[in-house]
């Protein structure tokens, strides 16, 4: 009877302290972490034609079924011959896509222009070269004496990215205010769809 108390008691003691190792094996980067698989797994998508828009590509874009609370219609904004586009799923989804002709270091400079910011604190999720999500979280001055009821943390979740479409890099991002991290997580497969029109 003591026996199979003994062995639970065993286990239990084991998976703790393996749980334990895992999470004290962080290391010292703390501006670069692990998010989620972002899969290309496109089942709640569906593919979009953006060429009616002076863009020769298809974009995969969440659908009702990826139940963002949105309209499942995608709406573009663009005005003709101009080199910005809103790709806007309601109002939970607004895309932004530029283009920037034959300049290829995009994502190289976003990097570099928030590692040269001081008002917030960015942690990398996903570093690709063609593709950056992060999370921004305002830096507050004074927050070690304030009060433990004064304040809410301030954090967003954005994402970057860059795709060439037969010869033409098109930057793609979220709004500046960014959005939760499940929308922007549905952003990041979007950008990672877009291809050019074969």
């Amino acid at each position: 009877m003591l026996k199979p108390t003994l062995n639970k008691g065993l286990i239990l003691i084991g998976i703790m302290s393996s749980l334990l190792t895992l999470s004290s094996c962080g290391g010292n980067t703390p501006d670069v972490s692990v998010v989620e698989d972002i899969t290309d797994d496109y089942y709640e998508f569906q593919d979009f034609n953006l060429n009616t828009y002076g863009i020769p590509a298809f974009i995969s874009l969440p659908d009702e079924t990826a139940n963002i609370g949105a309209s499942t219609k995608p709406e573009v904004n663009h005005i003709q011959n101009d080199i910005q586009w809103e790709v806007n799923i309601g109002s939970s989804f607004q895309l932004l896509i530029e283009d920037y002709g034959d300049i290829t270091d995009l994502i190289e400079v976003e990097k570099t222009a928030l590692a040269e910011q001081s008002f917030f604190h960015v942690n990398y999720l996903i570093d690709e070269p063609g593709l950056i999500l992060y999370e921004r979280i305002l830096l507050v001055k004074g927050i070690e004496n304030a009060s433990p009821n004064v304040g809410v943390e301030h954090k967003s979740y954005h994402v970057y990215g860059a795709k060439v479409i037969n010869g033409v890099t098109y930057e793609l991002q979220s709004r500046e205010d960014g959005y939760e991290k499940v929308i922007i997580e549905l952003m990041a497969k979007s950008i990672r769809s877009l291809r050019a029109m074969k």
